[in-house]
């Protein structure tokens, strides 16, 4: 597997994840930037935590990614991708991680902490970061979604 930067942040209900994500990731020898949230105690909002990790992601790396995770993965998805740059996919099963990567180029995946166990995320996150973009016949496709 390549080894990916990864921006990842969370609200509160994403917390506990995010911190198991974190060891998996730096133990397979990604670099980990956490933009927060830094405990599950204090609410936090997770348009936000979105925010700050779009504003941080360079979407011309193509060795950067991006995980964002709120309670139910809708919200940080929603606010994600009112960034041009960004295009974040919702997963709840590997296979949707392969085809956000495969078919839609998707830079950041979004995860909800409420409804997917740990081994869950676990396979789609490595589905998410050992996929290519195919390109092709959806790079026209991908580029309809810069307008």
């Amino acid at each position: 597997m390549k080894s990916f930067q990864i921006l990842i942040a969370s609200d509160h209900a994403g917390f506990e994840l995010k911190e198991f994500l974190k060891i998996f990731l730096k133990t397979q020898g990604h670099q980990i930037d956490d933009i927060g949230c830094n405990n599950s105690s204090n609410s936090v909002d997770y348009p936000d935590i979105a925010y700050n990790l779009c504003d941080k992601f360079n979407a011309d790396n193509e060795l950067q990614r991006g995980i964002l995770i709120c309670g139910s993965g809708i919200g940080v998805s929603i606010a994600s991708n009112r960034y041009k740059k960004i295009r974040s996919a919702l997963c709840y099963e590997p296979v949707l991680a392969q085809l956000s990567r495969a078919h839609n180029n998707a830079n950041v995946l979004c995860l909800g902490a409420r409804f997917i166990k740990n081994d869950q995320a676990l396979a789609i996150v490595k589905a998410f970061l050992e996929t290519n973009f195919e390109g092709n016949r959806h790079e026209a496709r991908v580029n309809k979604l810069s307008r």
